[in-house]
């Protein structure tokens, strides 16, 4: 609970008793939730301002503790009576503006070690239960100020495009570096390009020289093969299976080049 150390210490001198430490951890936690103190009683007084200090006199009753809040964006105005039944503590929190009423019983063992009032580090116990106590009892059933309520999480982790072959790749902006992806050559890279519909990664079952990682210059099926593809004829970044001999020339002797002993005789 940060900010709740300062404030203890403020308040350390009207503390006598464990109910004044836990109206004090209680002040707190409305506090956080964006709601500031009026002052003391049912109704207001005179020069009465928003403070995040506990009001004069506010451990004057150790039976009944009465308080008044309003919330930051004005929105609410809280009545708070803190009510002690035996060892309990009972919360009654009224919002004036929409007549709404919630309730918590806290018991006050729970929460305080009495026989610690003096040493803040050890005065408070179950402070997160404490605070869910608080704000699933009071703050949100009457509704928690503009800004607090629905509070947007903690960002995740973002999840690399390339981590799933269902997500389209996002755009790079210009003079970024795209991102890395395996390596062709990997064995581990076999049957990959098959898992992605949207193609862009090395390692397909179908065997194309063309992208086998293999450096082969001048090859670019998009500009046309002569004597075979005219230009456009394969979209830019297409997978293509060659149907005949890379190069302009097959390379090594020709098995037709010299015909065979006696070709031109019919008898033969």
């Amino acid at each position: 609970m940060a900010g709740l150390e300062p404030l203890y210490a403020w308040a350390r001198p009207a503390i006598s008793r464990p109910q004044d430490a836990l109206v004090c951890g209680i002040h707190w936690e409305l506090i956080w939730h964006g709601y500031r103190c009026l002052g003391t009683g049912d109704q207001a007084g005179p020069d009465e301002r928003k403070s995040e200090l506990l009001p004069a006199g506010w451990e004057a009753n150790k039976e009944v503790y009465t308080l008044r809040y309003k919330s930051t964006d004005d929105a609410h105005e809280l009545l708070l009576k803190a009510i002690m039944v035996e060892d309990s503590m009972i919360l009654n929190v009224m919002d004036r503006s929409s007549q709404k009423v919630a309730d918590v019983t806290l018991a006050v063992a729970d929460y305080i070690n009495p026989e610690h009032l003096d040493d803040f580090h050890k005065v408070y116990k179950n402070t997160e239960e404490l605070r869910t106590r608080i704000a699933s009892g009071i703050v949100a059933p009457l509704g928690a100020p503009a800004g607090k309520a629905g509070k947007e999480p903690e960002s995740k982790e973002d999840v690399h495009w390339d981590e799933n072959p269902l997500r389209l790749p996002p755009r790079q902006p210009m003079g970024t570096r795209a991102p890395s992806r395996p390596s062709p050559l990997s064995p581990f890279a076999v049957g990959g390009e098959d898992l992605n519909p949207f193609g862009g990664r090395s390692g397909g079952m179908i065997v194309d020289p063309l992208h086998s990682g293999v450096p082969l210059p001048g090859i670019d099926p998009s500009s046309g093969i002569p004597g075979r593809l005219p230009p456009g004829a394969v979209p830019p970044g297409a997978r293509f299976d060659p149907f005949g001999p890379l190069g302009v020339g097959r390379p090594g002797p020709d098995p037709d080049h010299l015909p065979p002993p006696g070709y031109d005789d019919m008898f033969m």
